[in-house]
């Protein structure tokens, strides 16, 4: 059973953003701020390197989709991030369709495989559970039933975290949002060319089955200034508040987020 993780870091797709942009040039110029980029370097390293690096099966691979022309420093600043990260795997495509692109670059993980495929999709400012794999390949087995009649069937970790972290720490929020994004996978049998990336995350339920887990926090969704879903009008303002000895220990022990090292980085 295959395990596969897909990252698009500032990648600039054609489509794929809630912002829009008129051109490519336009698109390139949001992407590659300078100021932009810094804080999602920030929180790449500081949210979503350490749960991932940290999984209790290390049996995944996790590919960060970067345009082709990222410029230095940032793609040696990134190459170096990941240096220590062996499930990872940078690819470099050039500007096309944002759906296309993506189920080419999983299918192309795929090649050689004629097994079972788990897909998730993941933010460079989010953060999974360190037991997010482990318990992803369980309910697959658990629901080998369900699979064995079904093209694709999406599993969605639905508890969680919002937090935005700086150089003061971390203020965050306790949710439950299903088809976030975030912990959310599918499970793909072989010969189907069609991936997570073919479909709107909150519109998942109404082309596959889906089976949802609320039992434990599973995701940090990171906020700040650059997020796509935050850019439009009329968004939800979460109630975000200092971290308490409790749940500094839940983002340490369930996240490997270190509230120290977040200070550190964002200092």
């Amino acid at each position: 059973m295959q395990v596969v993780g897909l990252c698009r870091f500032s990648y600039p797709a054609e489509g794929g953003f809630q912002i829009e942009h008129d051109t490519l040039e336009a698109r390139r110029a949001f992407l590659y701020d300078p100021a932009r980029l810094e804080e999602r370097f920030r929180h790449f390293e500081a949210v979503t390197l350490p749960g991932l690096t940290a999984q209790t099966d290390p049996d995944f691979a996790f590919l960060i989709v970067i345009g082709d022309d990222l410029p230095d420093p940032w793609l040696t600043r990134l190459m170096d991030l990941v240096a220590g990260f062996p499930q990872a795997r940078v690819v470099a495509e050039a500007p096309g369709p944002h759906r296309q692109v993506m189920q080419k670059v999983l299918n192309r993980a795929r090649e050689g495989r004629d097994d079972l495929c788990l897909q998730f999709r993941h933010d460079d400012d989010d953060a999974v559970a360190v037991d997010f794999v482990a318990r992803l390949r369980e309910a697959a087995n658990d629901c080998a039933g369900l699979l064995a009649r079904n093209r694709m069937v999406a599993f969605d970790f639905n508890r969680g975290y919002i937090a935005r972290p700086s150089a003061q720490g971390i203020v965050a929020e306790e949710t439950m949002t299903p088809y976030w994004g975030v912990a959310l996978a599918t499970a793909v049998r072989p010969g189907v060319k069609q991936t997570i990336m073919n479909f709107g995350h909150n519109k998942l339920n109404r082309f596959m089955p889906t089976v949802t887990f609320t039992d434990s926090a599973m995701y940090v969704r990171g906020h700040n200034d650059f997020n796509d879903s935050r850019q439009k009008k009329n968004i939800t303002r979460p109630d975000l508040v200092p971290l308490d000895a409790e749940t500094r220990a839940i983002f340490r022990d369930r996240f490997a987020i270190d509230e120290d090292q977040v200070r550190g980085i964002f200092a």
